[in-house]
């Protein structure tokens, strides 16, 4: 955990229909100095979208050697990397090459366009690699639920994502480029 980063505590309440998977957890997330809220929630809808009892948040922004997020098996290889943003060719390649399967949830209408643009032919190669696109208005949206201490109901129906928070309710779908 960083110097000076701010604890959350979120009740995270997930029902995916699609993957039969019904868990309450109670998590402690790190909030690293630079970090916004809009991606704090996203590190929670991320989690949401892969819960499972091995799934761990990693060192993320304060860590260039860890993804946000992280599935190890039990020889302690890295079975899912889970990553936000737009990052590089070469991060994409590090974590592709790392891991048996690489999710990525990129934000950021505007920048996600130019970024897809310019990645789109490096990284068609990497086939354990999928790439979903939050939309802004949904990622903003969640933002307002960031708090130290929040609780959080994700339901995930037929890829459909419905957020609901005591400050927010949204229904959405991340768009797959990848």
């Amino acid at each position: 955990m960083a110097i000076n980063s701010r604890v959350c505590k979120a009740d995270l309440n997930i029902t995916d229909m699609d993957r039969g998977y019904y868990v309450q957890h109670q998590l402690t997330v790190a909030q690293h100095p630079s970090e916004t809220d809009q991606r704090l929630m996203l590190r929670l809808l991320a989690y949401a979208l892969h819960a499972n009892d091995t799934l761990q948040f990693g060192g993320g922004l304060s860590t260039d050697d860890e993804p946000d997020l992280w599935e190890k098996n039990l020889h302690g290889n890295v079975a899912l990397w889970i990553d936000l943003g737009t990052p590089s060719e070469k991060r994409i390649r590090k974590a592709c090459s790392q891991s048996q399967a690489v999710s990525l949830y990129v934000y950021g209408d505007s920048a996600v366009d130019q970024w897809w643009q310019q990645i789109r032919r490096q990284v068609q190669r990497f086939d354990h690699l999928s790439i979903w696109q939050v939309p802004d208005s949904a990622s903003i949206s969640m933002a307002d639920s960031a708090a130290r201490s929040m609780g959080i109901q994700v339901t995930i129906q037929d890829a459909e994502i419905s957020w609901y928070s005591e400050q927010s309710s949204i229904d959405f779908c991340c768009r797959r480029l990848l």
